[in-house]
Order: C-alpha cells, then sequence, then structure tokens
C-alpha cells in the first residue's frame, strides 16, 4: 500500500494523530465491526488510548472537512 493513500487517511483530533476505524478496517480487509469487536476482545494487548469515540461534533467537523478536501 502507498505510503500517501495511508498518510491521506490520518487526521489530527484531540491533538493526536488518527485513523478512522473503516480507514483502518478497509486496509485489513474486514469490516469495522469486526475490527471493532477484535480490539474489545483484546483490551489488554493495546495501549489504553488506541480506540476512541468521537463526539457528534467531531464527527460533524470531520465530515464537513471531508467534502471540502475532495
Amino acid at each position: 500500500m502507498e505510503v500517501t493513500i495511508i498518510q491521506q487517511k490520518i487526521y489530527e483530533i484531540r491533538g493526536f494523530k488518527v485513523m478512522l476505524d473503516f480507514d483502518l478496517a478497509g486496509f485489513y480487509g474486514v469490516e469495522t465491526k469486526y475490527l471493532k469487536r477484535a480490539v474489545k476482545r483484546n483490551l489488554k494487548r493495546f495501549p489504553k488510548d488506541f480506540m476512541f469515540e468521537l463526539t457528534e461534533d467531531e464527527w460533524e467537523n470531520l465530515r464537513c472537512n471531508f467534502g471540502t478536501s475532495s
């Protein structure tokens, strides 16, 4: 996979560089729900800050940015 494709899928949220679950799932070729289920079943294998959920405002802001960057 090209580095530029991965770089385009990294966003800054709450001061952290993050990837969205559906982008990460796509890289692994699995559905998002299966990726999230696997992480939840194996929480001890991940750092505490590995995953967090966006607030409605954060998601709306990110969604607006998708439209302007396309």
